[in-house]
């Protein structure tokens, strides 16, 4: 469930691109010597400009009836998109592994072990822990004596058996992937612009990535790309907002959660839910990933009269949805799930048209947002 308003990336620079926030525009006549400058400083008067143009294209409220369309056919106008459009609308996005160095090789292998580590040092000295293999922090158990009336330490048979405990338990119930040892989801993975770079980076026998989107069109797209791989990768159909339907993997299994502009086409009332859904996905000290439309975008500015469905809100001429966030809005959305803030930024983007001199405002918002670890009193 992507936008249909593509999203952009900063140029590579010697074949690799930066992260975002490294190229300043310092000087305004060098303007359009480059395709894009970052962190672009906004005056007074552009912000003022920008909230007066979405008072403006916010005035038009479009027809309950066609609101309750929208949202009850919202998978048909998606189909359409991709039947139109195919896997040729979006480019890959192999800027992922610059931002979100979670999904890259190796740097996936150390993510927990550090988190682990640092755990571990702020833990009370008289509960000690211990690391078991799908990345917990799991409280060493003490067993009552029935002869003897006080508690003794366990063997290091029964604290390998607790340290394995959570293990089994995920993988008592088969599912795929359930044999991976670190699990990615992407939702809204569209034709796989995100997950087809992600499996082809990463080569890892461990790794096991599922896939989701709204469209059935979308999913079948993935499914038969040649880049497909059944074995380490799990492509499916699934509506974020149906709380009826649940995900083919269990709670706490998944290291890696992907949102990558597909939060904004949720209408805004059921967002809560579905991240707090999500939430119970993740392993503790898993991650939530989020790359999303924020406030004054270009694409908001661009809205005429008559498209606005509620606050921020829009429908574009496809049927297809969006919305424009603030940080704060990101930010209670995620804790309110109960996971904790590790990135919340506004990246400012001026995009350049050299060729028909045009300048173009962006306005993204990154988040990365950690499931607590289990504290050693829980």
């Amino acid at each position: 469930m992507e936008g249909s308003c593509p999203e952009g990336a900063p140029t590579a620079v010697c074949g690799k691109r930066p992260q975002f926030g490294s190229r300043f525009l310092s000087d305004p006549a060098r303007v359009f010597h480059h395709n894009a400058w970052d962190n672009v400083e906004w005056s007074e008067e552009q912000a003022a400009a920008a909230e007066r143009k979405v008072q403006e294209n916010s005035t038009q409220r479009v027809c309950q009836e066609k609101q309750v369309d929208y949202e009850i056919n919202a998978n048909k106008y998606w189909n359409d998109f991709y039947k139109i459009h195919e896997n040729g609308f979006f480019k890959d996005r192999h800027w992922l592994f610059t931002e979100f160095p979670e999904l890259a090789p190796r740097q996936n292998q150390n993510h927990m072990k550090d988190l682990l580590s640092e755990n571990k040092r702020s833990e009370a000295p008289e509960c000690r822990s211990s690391e078991d293999g799908s990345g917990l922090i799991i409280e060493e158990q003490h067993s009552s004596s029935v002869n003897l009336g006080h508690k003794t330490q366990p063997s290091p048979v029964e604290e390998n058996a607790t340290q394995k405990l959570h293990h089994l338990e995920i993988c008592a119930e088969e599912f795929p992937g359930s044999s991976a040892t670190y699990r990615i989801l992407e939702v809204g993975c569209g034709v796989g612009n995100t997950v087809f770079p992600i499996l082809q980076t990463n080569n890892d026998p461990r790794l096991f990535v599922y896939c989701c989107d709204f469209s059935s069109t979308a999913v079948e797209l993935v499914q038969t790309n040649s880049a497909y791989d059944p074995s380490r990768c799990f492509a499916f159909v699934h509506d974020l907002c149906d709380e009826d339907k649940s995900y083919p993997m269990p709670g706490d299994s998944l290291d890696v959660i992907i949102l990558i502009f597909v939060l904004s086409a949720v209408i805004p009332d059921k967002m809560q839910k579905a991240i707090n859904r999500l939430s119970r996905l993740l392993k503790p000290g898993g991650m939530m990933l989020l790359r999303d439309y924020g406030r004054y975008d270009m694409a908001q500015l661009r809205f005429k009269k008559g498209h606005c469905l509620s606050e921020n809100f829009y429908v574009r001429g496809d049927g297809t949805r969006v919305y424009f966030f603030t940080q704060d809005e990101l930010d209670t959305l995620f804790t309110t799930a109960g996971l904790e803030k590790v990135q919340n930024l506004v990246d400012r983007r001026l995009q350049v048209n050299r060729g028909k001199q045009l300048t173009m405002y962006r306005v993204w918002i990154q988040c990365k947002y950690r499931k607590p670890l289990l504290s050693s009193t829980s």
